[in-house]
């Protein structure tokens, strides 16, 4: 501990920061009630703060600072905390309230009457405000010194910034271990029932059995590559990816899985590389009573492993549908790379196209794909990737004019190479419609909306059960103005993955769906919903200050517009008005006239 002076004293402590999700909307709703569950949820953050040596410093408000000596002290109480108010959701009603903590270890001031102040505090700030609603984030700082000792596991959700602080902090979601409690980051969504006429069918993380932990790509892009391949057959409904590898690094249990996901059966295996050769091992469950339908063990040379997944892909089937026609299987079979290294370097690149990547990470992804597309220059895949990853950077607000050329070319080239594959096609037909450039309102540069459509409805009509089909046509369907397709879309891609990271985002589409079929105050209310879900991601935020344009509420709309602008800040009107990709000038107009309003800069 080191004494500034009299006043002041500079230690090390854990420092835990919570705020509750959407206080405002519930006290407008009903005060009273509101005040009331508040102050139920201050006595359950003060009795596990205290009871854990921690000590609490402010209350103001809906918010909640306290300090520990332990960052496992700090941890634990975060996890009591929301154990403890989820169990007492019915008590508070309606006006249930669900908070979101953060948790750091760093250096903090403290005053002599016991305040706090410095940079600790403001990043335990900033990771409450990363963490889901009724869930903790932690620093990287914090993971490190209490992994293994909490009953927890940690989802690694990468670099994230940090206001006024010139590095990323690297940020992981903390989820209990053990009851029936559901994945931190799919709030209190439950998965809606899957389709009763197909089987339903979850594929677990594999397990790196390697010694080299970078193998970790390599496990995690074959049980993609799994998934895609038994996501395209109409025989099964799959739940997507981005809900599986929440369970990442977890000792699951299959019948709880089973519950959360919705599904009939639940794949795990492993994936062990070594020199060579590759082994992949799996298993398929029941998950209503745990019984063994298939297990069995893959081995073959490390440039065979397209073959091996093929080989497991198809014992996976015949051990469901026994009856399912060979052509079926050579029907969906992807063609892969000709080359390994570019698939090795689409793996590396999926994180920067994941939910909350940074720019950084961003960048790298989009420097990885152009390698892949270098090292195989006939394959289709890394261009669609590229397309996707253009048009992310558009949708993040910072991409520019060179992004939309590349897309628009990375999406001209895949489809050109490979039109009949549905990934390829919702890629790459999603970026046909979101990417192009207009000058004084005329088009200069691409929005392609007719081969967009085409492209879609084609994916939608090959693989109707894959995730990025269903949100690709959500995308050309809106920026096509047509806001009840758009919708249909969007809601097919939360039943495919009910607890995706990415949630806030489809969540926001549907808002905006909603906004473009004149709905306002269902708009109003799924935007909230997104924010709440994901207060990062910028796109909310600027569907929530449409949506109170077109309702007349120009105040609310310029608060959200300051908060949109701190996440986007090179949004601007005339950017928006030369990147739009929605169809309807007069839409067009519109939007624009309420961004001015709300005080968007030129």
């Amino acid at each position: 501990m080191a004494v500034i002076d009299g006043e002041y004293r500079q230690r090390l402590q854990a420092i835990l920061a919570a705020d509750a999700s959407g206080y405002s909307r519930l006290m407008a709703a009903d005060e009273r009630a509101t005040v009331a569950a508040l102050d139920d949820a201050r006595a359950v953050f003060r009795r596990q703060i205290e009871a854990r040596q921690g000590r609490v410093v402010d209350m103001a408000g809906d918010s909640v600072l306290a300090v520990f000596e332990t960052a496992i002290g700090a941890v634990a109480a975060a996890l009591a905390v929301q154990r403890e108010l989820q169990a007492a959701g019915a008590l508070f009603g309606a006006q249930r309230l669900r908070f979101r903590i953060g948790v750091h270890l760093g250096d903090v001031i403290e005053k002599a009457d016991g305040t706090v102040y410095g940079d600790g505090v403001n990043i335990a700030a900033r990771l409450q405000a990363l963490a889901e609603a009724g869930g903790i984030a932690v620093s990287d700082a914090v993971q490190g010194a209490v992994r293994g000792k909490v009953a927890a596991a940690f989802v690694d959700q990468g670099e994230q910034p940090v206001k006024n602080l010139p590095h990323a902090v690297r940020v992981f979601g903390v989820r209990p271990e053990g009851g029936d409690a559901a994945p931190a980051a799919t709030g209190d969504r439950a998965a809606p029932a899957p389709p009763a006429d197909r089987p339903s069918l979850a594929v677990l993380p594999f397990t790196n059995m390697s010694d080299d932990p970078e193998q970790d790509h390599f496990a995690d892009g074959i049980v993609e590559d799994i998934i895609t391949a038994l996501a395209r057959m109409r025989l099964f409904f799959v739940i997507a990816r981005n809900s599986t590898f929440v369970y990442k690094g977890q000792a699951v249990d299959i019948q709880r899985v089973g519950r959360e996901l919705g599904v009939r059966y639940v794949l795990e295996g492993s994936v062990r590389k070594s020199g060579g050769r590759v082994r992949i091992t799996g298993q398929l469950v029941e998950t209503a009573t745990g019984h063994h339908v298939w297990a069995d063990r893959f081995e073959g040379q490390y440039e065979d492993v397209f073959a091996l997944q093929d080989r497991v892909t198809a014992a996976i089937v015949s051990a469901i549908e026994p009856n399912v026609r060979l052509a079926e299987i050579e029907r969906v079979r992807t063609v892969p790379p000709s080359n390994l290294r570019a698939y090795e370097l689409i793996i590396r690149a999926l994180p920067g196209l994941m939910p909350r990547a940074t720019r950084a990470s961003m960048d790298e992804a989009l420097a990885l794909i152009r390698r892949a597309v270098e090292v195989d220059p006939r394959a289709a895949m890394p261009k669609a990737m590229g397309a996707l990853a253009c048009t992310l950077r558009i949708s993040a607000g910072f991409g520019n004019v060179d992004d939309v050329k590349a897309g628009l070319h990375f999406a001209e080239q895949a489809l050109a190479e490979r039109d009949d594959d549905p990934t390829i096609l919702a890629h790459a037909g999603a970026a046909l419609a979101m990417l192009g450039y207009r000058a004084m309102g005329v088009r200069v540069l691409g929005f392609r909306y007719d081969e967009a459509q085409r492209a879609a409805e084609r994916a939608v009509m090959l693989a109707p059960n894959l995730l990025m089909v269903q949100l690709s046509a959500g995308q050309v369907k809106g920026a096509l103005g047509e806001g009840d397709a758009a919708l249909a879309h969007f809601e097919q891609a939360m039943r495919i993955s009910p607890f995706d990271p990415a949630m806030s985002g489809f969540i926001a589409g549907a808002a905006a769906a909603h906004a473009l079929a004149g709905r306002y105050e269902q708009a109003l209310s799924m935007a909230q919903r997104a924010i709440e879900d994901g207060p990062y991601l910028a796109f909310s935020h600027r569907v929530l200050v449409i949506v109170l344009g077109f309702l007349g509420r120009i105040d609310e709309a310029r608060i959200a517009a300051r908060r949109m602008l701190e996440l986007a800040p090179e949004f601007t009107v005339s950017r928006y008005e030369s990147l739009s990709p929605f169809k309807d000038p007069e839409f067009r107009k519109r939007t624009a006239e309420i961004y001015r309003a709300a005080g968007v800069p030129k």
